[in-house]
């Protein structure tokens, strides 16, 4: 059996606490009120800062950032942490962005992280379209992340990233034994784009809970920017909505450490 620690820091950010390990997710920690363009036409506005401010998260090992090139899950003091992190793992393209500091991965790639007395956890890259079908040219390239190492209870860690639900995400139970699961959710979506959704709602999450069934599932990234059409309440509504997805939830609350057996 081994204990997590998750503290969600807003957005897509969390902070991964295990076996002496420090990961952290999509680091966001820009103040509100700017609006960034993400191209095409189509921009939003940050609505809340982070819960922990960048200079008090600590030392931290890992950066696993799902895409680069989205101020949403990379913004401007996110970006300037990079250089403190021990290893930062993302997508191929995005790591020749970053540079030589950078692990890229495409899907389905594996890395392993080890250090002197912690367990060694592989990390493998899982698939993600962040839009529509034929979006990807213009949205460029996402990836999850799936957590491995010994001592899990239930199955892997599993990080969605900012992806719709579509086949690639629907066949990874072929391949994954899901314990815990962090979604990407809120239902993205732009004016310029009108009903097009560019992250999951609740109604992909209770197919894809249902689908993999994890012992816990962690809901993040709905909150905290203008382009989202499915908040907390929302969200909530739907997935107690389904009993048997809502016995596996586990809301965390913005900047407290929240427990999982994993």
């Amino acid at each position: 059996m081994s204990a997590l620690t998750l503290t969600h820091i807003g957005g897509p950010t969390t902070l991964l606490e295990v076996e002496g390990w420090r990961i952290l997710t999509d680091p966001t920690f820009d103040a509100p009120g700017r609006t960034y363009r993400f191209g095409w036409g189509t921009s939003s506005r940050k609505t809340t800062g982070p819960a922990i401010p960048a200079a008090e998260i600590g030392p931290v090992d890992v950066v696993l950032l799902t895409h680069d090139h989205h101020a949403d899950n990379l913004d401007d003091t996110g970006r300037s942490l990079l250089p403190t992190a021990g290893t930062v793992i993302t997508t191929a393209s995005g790591a020749v962005r970053l540079g030589h500091h950078a692990r890229g991965l495409r899907p389905w790639d594996t890395t392993l992280l080890h250090a002197p007395d912690r367990p060694p956890i592989t990390i493998t890259a899982t698939p993600a379209r962040h839009g529509p079908p034929g979006s990807r040219p213009v949205v460029g390239d996402v990836v999850g992340f799936d957590l491995a190492w010994e001592g899990q209870e239930h199955g892997s860690l599993w990080i969605s990233g900012d992806t719709v639900l579509y086949d690639g995400l629907r066949n990874i139970t072929a391949r994954l034994k899901v314990g815990s699961a962090i979604l990407h959710l809120g239902r993205v979506g732009f004016p310029l784009t009108g009903p097009l959704a560019y992250t999951m709602g609740a109604g992909d999450a209770i197919e894809l809970v249902r689908l993999i069934r994890p012992a816990s599932v962690v809901p993040v990234h709905y909150e905290g920017w203008s382009h989202f059409r499915q908040g907390r309440d929302d969200l909530a509504a739907a997935l107690t909505g389904a009993p048997d997805v809502a016995e596996r939830l586990r809301w965390a609350t913005l900047g407290e450490p929240l427990g999982l057996i994993v």
